[in-house]
């Protein structure tokens, strides 16, 4: 079995949990928190806490660089990270509702500033499976890592996956050219509101089936609907939610494609990775901030996300 290689984002998490709706002109009491996150590295975070042999490429600012490297060691993550001098590290603004549903706020910082620069082939050394995040494709730089780190990928059968990360950065990339640019994966993990976008589909299994046509395979995050498993062009498997005691979905779809791959890695069928996902998307609504660690009782409800 080899590794996993994420590229991806590192972002501090300004996590503010509020009980009741955000007034307008004044203020609204809210329980907040500093966490480390980040797709990339909560994808990376996860798989090395669900067992696997986890290395991430990313880039942090100047300003949290070494707390966020520590961070991913804690984790048992291999880290391959550029400090970048001149930029801090990304902020995201989460701010989380009484239902544990988020809305975001996000400067992308150094994150947004990896590029070609930052890649070497000796990173796909022991691995089998690169991961991409799609916030890595939205910036210039990133765009072009990709495309180095994709061919090199390719040149050693290194399978390919790529969660679609944003709605919002999608859109303004464009849906097409998002498929065109991440063509040579074999896996897309989107949750619902991607995986219509990228198709047009109005109907979440028609657009996972058209996504598993192009791809081969796609692993649908449908929240509290659990997720759903299609293979070369149609839906094989549904699996529910599992329930848990919802504190935060911050980071709960970057947990379901960690538990998701960390089942492929060994082996495992896609239905039973499926299943995998959704158990560790569970697993991370019970915890403030995107990253495995001590649950919290902050505020907790009955249910799961995992979008």
């Amino acid at each position: 079995m080899g590794g996993l290689l994420v590229i991806g984002d590192v972002v501090t998490d300004v996590v503010a949990l509020h009980h009741a709706p955000v007034a307008t002109g004044t203020d609204t009491a809210a329980d907040i928190v500093v966490r480390p996150g980040g797709s990339g590295a909560n994808t990376a975070s996860w798989a090395a806490h669900l067992g696997a042999d986890t290395r991430i490429l990313t880039r942090v600012g100047y300003d949290t660089g070494p707390w966020h490297i520590a961070e991913l060691r804690g984790a048992g993550v291999h880290p391959h990270v550029r400090v970048d001098p001149a930029h801090p590290t990304a902020v995201v603004i989460a701010m989380v509702d009484v239902t544990g549903e988020r809305s975001m706020l996000t400067n992308r910082g150094a994150g947004g500033r990896i590029g070609p620069g930052d890649w070497d082939d000796g990173l796909l050394d022991g691995v089998s499976h690169l991961h991409i995040s799609g916030y890595t494709l939205f910036a210039e730089p990133g765009l072009e890592l990709v495309r180095l780190a994709v061919r090199a990928a390719l040149a050693r059968d290194v399978r390919i996956s790529v969660d679609p990360a944003s709605t919002g950065f999608l859109r303004d990339f464009g849906p097409d050219r998002f498929l065109a640019e991440t063509a040579a994966a074999t896996i897309i993990i989107p949750n619902r509101d991607e995986a219509l976008l990228l198709t047009g589909e109005t109907d979440v299994a028609d657009a996972a089936a058209a996504l598993s046509a192009r791809y081969g395979m796609a692993a649908v995050k449908l929240g509290a609907g659990g997720a759903l498993l299609a293979v070369a062009g149609r839906v094989v498997h549904r699996a529910p939610a599992v329930t848990a005691r919802a504190v935060d979905s911050t980071g709960a779809g970057d947990a379901f494609a960690a538990g998701f791959l960390s089942a492929l890695l060994p082996g495992d069928s896609p239905e039973s990775a499926l299943e995998a996902g959704c158990l560790a998307g569970a697993e991370a609504v019970t915890r403030l901030g995107g990253r495995p660690g001590s649950a919290s009782g902050v505020h907790s409800v009955t249910g799961s996300g995992i979008g």
